[in-house]
């Protein structure tokens, strides 16, 4: 039985470990594709300002890499102290649907989805708020 923890422990370090790289290699080239998207807007003709589109388009890249680093920071934490961090999942959960509501092109979108987004948001941020209550010091002079 100790033998078969070990070999456990061997793989879930290993692929924790395939995890980290992977999200790294994720995040940089993600990184490096929104600068080369910022720069090819700014400086294509006409040069001028960044149309609307072209900003969500932005926005959403930026912040899909803002989810890896979130998904990442997880990973490390779950690393170190072997527990995961409800809250940085919740938040990663709420800034990708957040992304989601940016680059959505209310135009084209019937109405069933704005109000299926809408609830999901309402879910995930009463989420983030149980996981912050939850983890919250308590007070003194509060009663559990």
């Amino acid at each position: 039985m100790g033998r078969m923890l070990k070999i456990l422990d061997y793989f879930e370090k290993t692929i924790t470990l395939a995890l980290v790289i992977l999200m790294i290699i994720v995040v940089a080239f993600t990184t490096i594709e929104l600068g080369r998207l910022i720069l090819v807007d700014l400086f294509s003709p006409p040069i001028d300002l960044l149309n609307v589109s072209e900003m969500l388009d932005i926005f959403g890249i930026f912040l899909l890499v803002l989810v890896g680093i979130e998904l990442l920071d997880t990973i490390k934490a779950y690393l170190i102290e072997h527990v995961v961090h409800e809250e940085v999942i919740v938040a990663a959960a709420l800034v990708a649907v957040l992304r989601k509501v940016i680059i959505l092109d209310v135009k084209t979108t019937d109405n069933l989805t704005i109000i299926g987004i809408a609830v999901i948001i309402l879910a995930v941020s009463m989420a983030y708020w149980i996981v912050k209550r939850m983890h919250a010091p308590i007070r003194s002079g509060e009663k559990e």
